[in-house]
């Protein structure tokens, strides 16, 4: 007779699991836009932060697409405030999400997506992408079958 085995329970704690959302970052400086309708792609293909379970160093490409309303991204902050991350514990869904907020926050664009696309580890690959404006809730949750 073979033993059922009991599913794994998470071992990350809240602290983990939250780590790398509320540190204070440097401030992504904006410049006035002078044009309207038409999107903005940057790639950084070197991003670093830390793992908040493991310690390890995490490595990825991070893209930003947005569509600006009346301020840009000034490339010079937008490159400190990436690299406030390489010494930061941050899971890659927490810190794709937070360089969403912060880059809504700074120049309160039309739309904007952020993909991150993280290095392999343990032979798992993890693209996250987030988008603004936020999908709304749904006030009916779908039942499971």
């Amino acid at each position: 007779m073979t033993k059922k085995r009991k599913p794994q329970i998470s071992r990350i704690s809240e602290k983990e699991a939250y780590s790398g959302l509320k540190e204070e970052l440097l401030p992504i400086e904006t410049f006035p836009n002078q044009f309207q309708d038409y999107e903005i792609e940057i790639e950084i293909p070197e991003f670093t932060s830390v793992c908040p379970k493991t310690g390890l160093p995490d490595f990825g490409t991070i893209v930003i697409r947005y569509v600006p309303k009346e301020q840009c991204l000034e490339l010079k902050s937008l490159r400190m405030y990436i690299l406030a991350y390489r010494n930061l514990g941050i899971f890659y869904e927490n810190a794709v999400n937070r360089i969403l907020e912060d880059i809504v926050k700074a120049c309160h664009p039309v739309s904007a997506v952020v993909i991150g696309e993280f290095n392999p580890r343990g032979g798992i690959k993890s693209v996250i992408e987030a988008r603004y404006p936020r999908p709304k809730k749904s006030s009916t949750r779908s039942k499971k079958s």
